[in-house]
């Protein structure tokens, strides 16, 4: 326990060191997904990967990943039409989505892509119903880390990099830990899935400049100014914060799954919940605009230009 706890300290101290720096994507897929609506798939969407499911997102079929990019290309619509500031995180999301897409129907790049479909979709509904919740108002159903992230968007509190750091860490940080302990750590023989999450960050690495000149053109330029020119320094440096995050929750995860009873899962869970809403406070602070000195006045005028990319 005591390592794990260095480790989540170190996660921090790293994570501070990439305060202002932005984050991930990859092009829009060539072909347009067949419309499989999202909200029918839900029903019958059950954490446990089921192969033999009618339902494609249970049975971990592509058209299930299909149907979820489907869904975010809508709510970037609604947000980017807004110029909302949740549209940095939702652009974020279907892009990584997308690239996630690719590295699933590559043959021999995940050990049991099915699977990860599968647990693509249910991380996904986390966003959705944290999302979801927050717009209809029931706050008290929206996770502390995602409460920040949501408020400091309507409030237009932070610059695009903030928002979408404060997106991401909410997603990884307090997210993934419950997603990977719900949909299991191992495959049905008792081997370990460690190896399929890990793959993950070899195409997280390859969305970062994309998403970063995408969010550059459609919402705000001055994210480009995150970037060291001529080096790979903050987009390399903060692809490490996030390789942190997602080795912190895997552990998080396995001390989930571990606990001896339902009082010993509320203790971790708790400190789950405490440690991702620390880093969104820090990362807030980081990227807030600075009041009568700085605002989000010039980002959302040329958002309203070019925001249809």
């Amino acid at each position: 326990m005591l390592a794990m706890r260095s480790f989540r300290r170190a996660a921090v101290v790293l994570l501070v060191l990439t305060l202002c720096s932005g984050l991930l994507a990859g092009p829009a897929v060539a072909d347009d997904p067949p419309f499989i609506p999202w909200s029918q798939l839900l029903p019958g969407l059950s954490s446990q990967y089921d192969p033999s499911s009618a339902n494609y997102c249970t049975a971990g079929k592509i058209r299930c990943i299909d149907a979820v990019i489907k869904e975010m290309d809508r709510r970037l619509d609604r947000s980017a039409a807004k110029c909302d500031h949740d549209a940095i995180f939702d652009l974020t999301y279907l892009r990584t989505t997308e690239q996630f897409r690719r590295a699933s129907t590559t043959s021999g790049f995940f050990e049991d892509p099915r699977f990860l479909n599968h647990w693509a979709a249910v991380f996904a509904t986390y966003y959705f119903d944290a999302y979801d919740d927050w717009q209809a108002g029931r706050k008290s159903s929206v996770p502390v880390a995602w409460k920040v992230a949501f408020e400091a968007a309507d409030k237009r509190q932070v610059s695009a990099g903030g928002n979408l750091l404060l997106g991401m860490s909410a997603h990884v940080n307090r997210d993934l830990p419950f997603v990977l302990a719900e949909i299991g750590l191992v495959k049905p023989d008792g081997s370990s899935r460690k190896r399929d999450h890990d793959k993950v960050n070899e195409f997280l690495n390859r969305v970062t400049e994309p998403l970063i000149a995408e969010v550059a053109r459609r919402f705000d330029p001055s994210i480009s100014g995150l970037d060291v020119q001529g080096t790979q320094l903050d987009a390399t440096t903060l692809f490490q914060a996030i390789v942190v995050w997602r080795e912190t929750a895997w552990r998080n995860a396995e001390l989930l799954v571990a606990a001896k009873s339902a009082a010993a899962r509320a203790t971790v869970a708790a400190e789950i919940e405490t440690q991702a809403a620390t880093i969104q406070s820090t990362l807030k602070t980081a990227n807030a605009y600075v009041p009568l000195v700085t605002s989000s006045a010039g980002r959302d005028s040329f958002c309203a230009t070019h925001w249809r990319g």
